[in-house]
């Protein structure tokens, strides 16, 4: 299933977004920069969905840092890739762990 069918499952959509599609790109490109690739590796997918669905979720009050009404309350964190910290960290020690041993010519 590709990233925007499983982000589209998650938010309980049926038709396409424009919004979703920005969405989707912009965390795809930022995602891509944190890994240093130019594809984001199919392991790694479930980042692009998680941020993607929170970013969706959070259209009309982006940038807030907590808010509460009547008794409910809640804050965004400013990283959103703060919680896949260690994924990525692994996924890049994991190649650099498979890359030692072989021979480069550039």
């Amino acid at each position: 299933m590709a990233v925007i069918d499983d982000i589209k499952s998650m938010l309980g959509l049926i038709e396409d977004s424009t919004q979703l599609s920005t969405i989707v790109t912009l965390t795809e490109s930022r995602l891509k920069a944190l890994l240093g690739v130019d594809v984001v590796p199919q392991e790694l997918e479930y980042i692009e969905v998680e941020i993607a669905v929170r970013r969706y979720n959070r259209i009309g009050s982006e940038g807030a840092t907590s808010h509460s009404v009547e008794g409910e309350s809640w804050s965004f964190k400013d990283n959103d890739f703060a919680d896949f910290t260690d994924d990525i960290q692994a996924w890049r020690d994991k190649q650099v762990d498979e890359s030692k041993g072989r021979i480069r010519f550039l």
